[in-house]
């Protein structure tokens, strides 16, 4: 018995690779598109493709497919292998055909027809990388790395460093590769720089195709422990309602806001400091600060897990979200002699998105994996997280409208008017986390079995229809 238990470390080793390759491809296949708004935009410069309704078509596809991705592989299968084995075949068929042909045939289109050609695309994409974002979630990773000696707070850096710090390093690769290309190819090859930067989701997609051979054969072999569905879980959503909608309610409202900020101006990046320059500097600084602004990410992430050490889940992820909303405060009034010093714009926006991923980026996933036991906390981390990603949607398209509205995007305080929005939806989002969420310490997700356990039994119901472990008390021996 203990030969099935005791799983080798190479292949639990493969298997978390397997899943932060996943999150990497959701990182790179929703950044990249960034670069290439920019670019095509500069391809096309004086034709409708500038308008915002095609960068917003652009930016929204994919989270579009993500969304219905996550529902489809996550919500309905919720196994270590459904959706990333789903996933690879068709991103790798499809990026690397489109790769072949458009590099032919986007010069003799027009700026309509590539939209609607990148939209369909990018749709597909978006399902097959929800359904990878699905499967590699953060949910069962915490469990897991208890199996392997990690625990209190060390627990808290590998979950984060597994999950948020694997897709914002895929977004900014994604926002590298174009600057790359560029230096490459020169400044006259927008389109094919798009379609190489498009193409190159193929390689992070063939790196899973292989882990996922190898934990084949491991499941096989039994190494690794089979990962049942939803469905064969006893699941009391009459129970799952009552003792946690509060907290579903906070966390997919947080996760909402804190998505509906962070993937527009990622993915806007380029495109705000295009604007910022009046269009007129070369693309290699347009791009270069783009990465610049897009790697603050990174250190976010990292900066959060130490905060929640000294001051909890949720106390760090107000004081994250606090401080980002003063930060910008701060870009929005003093807009006009920052947009005359772009190097001072460019940290203060990267500022900004890092704030914003020491308090959600970090807390959020931890908080949702926390909230319930067993099987039920997967289904409220899919729903918090399905929701943010419908955020995003709706952030990518909400973007361009602030711009215009606070002025327009040949206007400073146009492109810094999405700051007051944000700044404010992070106050926002302080104050209903403060309200709606719980909080959690190292040992929540040992303490929620427990008392679930006893509130299970005492209502007579079985709670290993739900996949819990029954928890010993201290007195057992």
């Amino acid at each position: 018995m203990a030969a099935t238990t005791d799983r080798p470390s190479t292949v639990r080793f493969l298997l978390l690779l397997a899943r932060d390759t996943a999150l990497f491809l959701n990182g790179y296949t929703i950044g990249v598109i960034g670069g290439v708004i920019t670019l095509t935009t500069r391809e096309y410069h004086g034709n409708d493709f500038g308008m915002p309704y095609y960068s917003e078509l652009l930016a929204s596809a994919v989270l579009a497919g993500t969304v219905c991705g996550m529902l489809l592989c996550g919500w309905t299968l919720n196994g270590i292998q459904s959706g990333m084995i789903l996933s690879p075949f068709p991103i790798i068929l499809i990026c690397s055909v489109y790769s072949i042909w458009a590099s032919d045939k986007s010069p003799s289109l027009n700026g309509g027809e590539l939209v609607r050609i990148l939209c369909f695309i990018r749709f597909i994409l978006g399902i097959c990388v929800g359904a990878g974002h699905s499967s590699g979630s953060a949910f069962p990773f915490e469990r897991w790395v208890k199996q392997d000696g990690i625990f209190g707070s060390t627990q808290h850096w590998w979950f984060v460093l597994g999950t948020k710090t694997m897709i914002d390093t895929g977004f900014v690769v994604a926002t590298s590769v174009p600057l790359v290309l560029h230096w490459i190819y020169g400044e006259w090859h927008h389109l094919t720089i798009c379609n190489v930067s498009l193409g190159l989701g193929a390689v992070p997609a063939f790196v899973l195709l292989w882990e996922l051979v190898v934990l084949l054969w491991a499941f096989e072999d039994q190494s690794v422990p089979e990962s049942k569905p939803l469905s064969s879980f006893y699941i009391p959503y009459w129970f799952t309602l009552r003792q946690y909608w509060k907290s579903v309610l906070g966390l997919s409202l947080a996760w909402f806001i804190y998505d509906f900020i962070m993937y527009p101006f990622g993915i806007y990046s380029s495109m705000i400091i295009n604007n910022i320059t009046g269009g007129s500097l070369p693309l290699s600084i347009v791009l270069g600060w783009s990465v610049v602004i897009v790697s603050f990410y990174i250190p976010g992430t990292l900066l959060g897990t130490f905060l929640t050490d000294y001051l909890g889940l949720k106390t760090a992820m107000i004081v994250g979200l606090l401080l980002q909303a003063t930060v910008g405060f701060t870009m929005g009034i003093m807009c006009i002699p920052l947009a005359d010093h772009i190097a001072t714009f460019s940290v203060g926006y990267g500022i900004f998105l890092c704030l914003g991923e020491v308090g959600c980026g970090s807390c959020l996933r931890l908080l949702a994996a926390k909230t319930a036991p067993a099987a039920i906390d997967g289904q409220i981390y899919i729903i918090a997280a399905t929701v943010g990603k419908v955020g995003a949607f709706i952030g990518t398209w909400v973007f361009p409208q602030v711009i215009n509205v606070f002025g327009g995007s040949k206007t400073v305080r146009g492109n810094t008017g999405p700051f007051w929005i944000g700044s404010g939806l992070a106050i926002l989002s302080a104050v209903l986390t403060s309200f709606l969420v719980k909080p959690f310490t190292h040992d929540a997700l040992e303490a929620e079995d427990k008392a679930v356990q006893q509130y299970m039994e005492e209502n007579g119901i079985d709670v290993g229809r739900m996949g819990i472990k029954k928890v010993p008390e201290k007195d057992d021996v």
